[in-house]
């Protein structure tokens, strides 16, 4: 299987790296100066990056996700299925699907991509997910299939759970900041962690520390997530409290 990835950022290399040592033939574009994974052929342009490719994967962020396509699409084997990565809300996927004649796959990560590398769980949509299935389950990856579902579908489900999980994240750094001020942040802490079960205090680091860490992708996963949320005609207080705290976590690290 020939694989083209389009972003050789932290997760378009990893993904990068795992596929070629997997087997894969590995064809990587970048505009950035960023490292060329061992194993992965550097294109020089997403049109050859994509010539002959089986599987192309998006990972150029959400502003270029449309452009990258665009651009792919001339290019592109009608046989080959284009799946978009980014995390963007679904009527920009749909917009990405809107310029490729190929099958195109709406793939939502569903956990950090530097932690599990091609294994992250997937979570698919539209006439290219049972692609995804065929190429990364081999890889040990769980992809679950929204079946019969268009693109987009996957893209709402992500946003829908982000509203979530970053609502948490900024919930626990709230209340331990303000724990901080008063003195009993480790009270706070363990009273938090309790409530999360098991893997509580390990949950409680990571959502303080990754949230400081990616504060400015998840301001824009977030607000992403709030347009949804607009376009479904329902209410964005959490989401708007935490864009708040996103933006000020990725303004003042």
């Amino acid at each position: 299987m020939r694989v083209a990835i389009l972003g050789l950022g932290e997760a378009g290399r990893r993904y990068a790296a795992d596929l070629a040592a997997a087997g894969r033939q590995v064809v990587g574009y970048d505009p950035a100066p960023v490292p060329t994974p061992p194993g992965v052929t550097r294109a020089l342009s997403i049109s050859a990056a994509v010539t002959g490719a089986d599987l192309v994967v998006s990972l150029t962020g959400g502003r270029h996700a449309v452009s990258a396509a665009a651009e792919a699409a001339a290019a592109l084997s009608p046989t080959a299925c284009y799946a978009d990565f980014n995390t963007t809300a679904p009527a920009l996927k749909l917009a990405v699907a809107a310029t490729i004649a190929a099958d195109v796959a709406d793939v939502a990560v569903l956990a950090p991509v530097l932690r599990h590398g091609a294994a992250t769980p997937l979570l698919a949509s539209g006439p290219g997910a049972h692609a995804i299935t065929t190429a990364f389950r081999p890889l040990g990856t769980t992809v679950d299939v929204l079946a019969d579902e268009p693109v987009g579908a996957a893209a709402g489900r992500k946003l829908l759970r982000s509203v979530f999980m970053k609502g948490l994240a900024a919930a626990v750094i709230e209340a331990v900041t303000a724990a901080t001020a008063a003195g009993c942040p480790q009270w706070v802490r363990d009273q938090i962690a309790a409530e999360l079960g098991p893997d509580g205090p390990a949950l409680v680091e990571r959502l303080i520390t990754g949230t400081g860490e990616h504060a400015a992708r998840r301001l824009h996963e977030m607000r992403a997530g709030k347009d949804y949320l607009d376009d479904l005609g329902t209410p964005t207080h959490v989401s708007e409290a935490t864009i708040a705290w996103l933006t000020a976590l990725s303004q003042h690290p």
